[in-house]
């Protein structure tokens, strides 16, 4: 998958009200991570619509699951969140000139 597809996944699955509020309580989190029920109790979600909402976020390369025993931490991939915003600014402030044809003249 190109940088731009997977951009372009990662900023869909944020494109919608509840998984951006849990992506930032993920990030706000950091490595120690949140299991779906601690995210419920932030957000006043149920863990059913917390599932799905995750599973776009883990699809989309954003959050990374690991089992603990009977719960499932969730953490944010803080590498393929970097990778994402370097992608959107590695061009910031170069420029953009439509370069001139002789037909245009």
């Amino acid at each position: 998958m190109t940088q731009t597809a997977s951009t372009s996944r990662a900023l869909a699955a944020l494109g919608h009200d509840t998984r951006l509020s849990i992506f930032r309580l993920l990030v706000r989190a950091g490595d120690e991570g949140l299991s779906v029920g601690e995210i419920g109790q932030h957000l006043g979600q149920a863990p059913s619509t917390l599932a799905h909402h995750l599973s776009t976020l883990v699809d989309a390369g954003l959050v990374v699951q690991e089992r603990q025993g009977r719960s499932i931490l969730n953490r944010v991939d803080f590498a393929a969140m970097r990778s994402m915003l370097d992608f959107l600014t590695a061009e910031c402030c170069t420029g953009v000139r439509l370069e001139q044809t002789d037909s245009a003249a």
